[in-house]
């Protein structure tokens, strides 16, 4: 008999990503909505991917399934 397969959380494939070398991406929060209060630089910003902290990658990589 094989390991044990961990199964995929789905809501967290949702809103991180691997990058090539293993670090862990995520999408900046505050982009839904209330976009006329916020600057034109400030939204530019949040639009782009930042990685995820050191201390989180550990669980994150653990719920997408990968060891």
């Amino acid at each position: 008999m094989g390991k044990y397969k961990t199964k995929t959380r789905k809501a967290v494939s949702k809103r991180f990503r691997m990058t090539g070398t293993g670090k862990v991406k995520r999408p900046h929060a505050g982009t839904g909505h209330l976009l006329n209060s916020k600057s034109r630089k400030r939204k530019r910003h949040l639009s782009k991917s930042v990685l995820v902290a050191p201390q989180f990658v550990k669980a994150i990589r653990t719920a997408l399934g990968q060891s």
